[in-house]
């Protein structure tokens, strides 16, 4: 009972930290319980305890997937139990390997393994198919801003790093009472851990206080048409589409005004690619930009190009039943006055919904049933390289983020080294309804502000949309469920972060260390 109170309370407190509504503060001693519970099964005499530590981390795991991401019901049951489930199992996996190399290392050595190893499950859950990020360590301390302005230096992998690194120091003070039943005895573990504590919030609030933002400006308004996904979006024609755009900005456009974003997918009737530049929505949108030729229209569509030609067919192109293949795209364009259209096809992608993973593998044993999170069910055809659009002020210089690549750190730095100078994101967040599901997705845009040093406009179908500073601070913004514009002047910014060059090198560091001490502990007998 004892032990299932504490996996109990590790994935309660990890939950009671995550944002939008917790305290981050929980994080850097909600591991503690149950490193206590693997601790007390290994020294024991006790049978399975493999067993017994993945089953009691697995509830831990599952309480704080559970809690945290439950949003993802109101999408789809089915997608929301396989995240939850299959992302509790990958948690609880990396313990139960955590247990093995215990058992044969010592214990200073296997908590560097289980430190290491959370590193780079955390790197392997941002690259591989089953990508699933949003509950990487890092991203718990996006509503305390104030805290990681050294973002810029590690990416949300120094956040983990700190995490696991407080849970270690306050573990070993826990043994160290244990064994001496003394106060005393783990003073020293104490002030480490107050050190560890303040010492980076005191260097984050020097950089934030003393941080100067660029001095170049770019005037954007962000649209947010509040288009329900479920009953309107996808019958309504594009035609009425852009004029609700039309209508909604051009209250707030003035001939300062350089760039007008609209939401992911926001023309969501699939456009034939070879059509588009003869499409009736692109000719209101150009009638527009005649009336402002300064005027840069970023906006989200849903395309389809359709083929016979076999030599074209890619990994992630769709077989038609009629015997034609077609691309299916979600893509951001850029309309200004310079008739030449620019493009950028979605490439970090939703599983289920936007890709099927290891097909393969997979579509023998489940056939074509998918994770459903909104939208289509057919595969999304990617581009490899990350585009920057040129405004008609070509110092002027954005990057096209679509919806779930927000959550990526070294995916969105992509951007910036090919020259983007601000961020413009774009999503459709109305899948979840008034849940935690969109508030978190705004604040994750915070750590990408902070990491790269680029100001961020955020056009969201039903919202939030606003904008956010080079600190990561929210200056203005929309609340759900509302219809409207709003306008601000956000800085550019040319400099290049530490982290923007280097990305996520916490993590390949993680999957080394990782690797040597298992190397190193497989070969030694059991020490219990």
């Amino acid at each position: 009972m004892k032990r299932l109170v504490l996996a109990l309370t590790s994935g309660l407190l990890l939950a009671l930290s995550w944002p939008t509504y917790g305290f981050s503060l929980l994080l850097f001693f909600s591991f503690i319980p149950l490193l206590k519970v693997e601790y007390d099964i290994r020294l024991s005499d006790e049978k399975r305890k493999g067993l017994k530590v993945f089953g009691l981390s697995y509830l831990s795991f599952f309480i704080w997937n559970l809690i945290t991401t439950n949003w993802l019901w109101f999408a789809d049951p089915f997608g929301a139990s396989f995240a939850i489930l299959v992302n509790s199992l990958l948690m609880a996996t990396v313990f139960r390997i955590y247990h093995g190399v215990a058992i044969r290392a010592s214990q200073l050595q296997s908590l560097l393994f289980l430190m290491a190893l959370w590193l780079s499950f955390e790197k392997l859950h941002l690259g591989w198919e089953f990508s699933w990020p949003w509950l990487n360590l890092g991203n718990a301390f996006s509503e305390n801003i104030r805290w990681i302005q050294w973002y810029e230096y590690t990416g949300t992998f120094g956040g983990s790093l700190w995490v696991w690194t407080a849970n270690i120091i306050g573990f070993y003070a826990l043994l160290k009472y244990r064994q001496q039943k003394n106060l005393k005895a783990i003073r020293k573990h104490g002030i480490a851990l107050i050190l560890w504590f303040l010492i980076p919030i005191g260097i984050s609030y020097i950089i934030f206080y003393t941080y100067e933002s660029g001095t170049d400006t770019v005037e954007v308004i962000v649209t947010q048409p509040n288009i329900d996904p479920y009953s309107e979006k996808y019958d309504l024609p594009n035609t009425r589409i852009a004029q609700l755009l039309i209508d909604l900005s051009e209250p707030e456009i003035t001939a300062d005004t350089d760039f007008l974003l609209a939401p992911e997918t926001v023309f969501a009737q699939g456009v034939r690619l070879p059509e588009f530049e003869r499409s009736l929505f692109k000719m209101q949108l150009h009638q527009l930009i005649n009336e402002h030729p300064n005027l840069n229209i970023l906006t989200g569509v849903s395309f389809i190009d359709i083929f016979t030609d076999s030599s074209r067919v890619r990994k992630e192109t769709n077989k038609h039943p009629n015997g034609f293949w077609y691309d299916d795209y979600n893509s951001a364009v850029l309309i200004n006055a310079d008739n030449n259209t620019k493009m950028y096809h979605k490439s970090k992608l939703v599983v289920g919904v936007e890709n099927f993973p290891y097909q393969g593998v997979l579509k023998p044993l489940i056939g074509d049933a998918m994770i459903d999170l909104g939208g289509t069910v057919a595969m999304k055809t990617t581009q490899d390289e990350r585009s920057v659009f040129l405004g008609i002020d070509t110092t002027q210089k954005a990057a096209p983020i679509i919806c779930y690549e927000s959550v990526y750190g070294e995916f969105v730095t992509g951007y910036v080294r090919n020259g983007a100078n601000f961020l413009a994101i774009i999503t459709n967040d109305a899948w979840w309804n008034e849940t935690q599901g969109h508030k978190q997705h705004l604040s994750y845009a915070r750590l990408r502000a902070i990491e790269t040093r680029r100001s961020i406009a955020r056009s969201a179908n039903t919202g939030i949309s606003g904008f956010i500073n080079e600190r990561g601070e929210i200056t203005k913004q929309l609340g759900y469920d509302k219809q409207g514009a709003i306008k601000a002047n956000i800085t550019l910014n040319d400099k290049m972060t530490f982290y923007t060059i280097a990305g996520d090198y916490i993590g390949r560091i993680g999957m080394f260390v990782a690797l040597f001490v298992f190397l190193i502990s497989y070969f030694r007998k059991a020490r219990v």
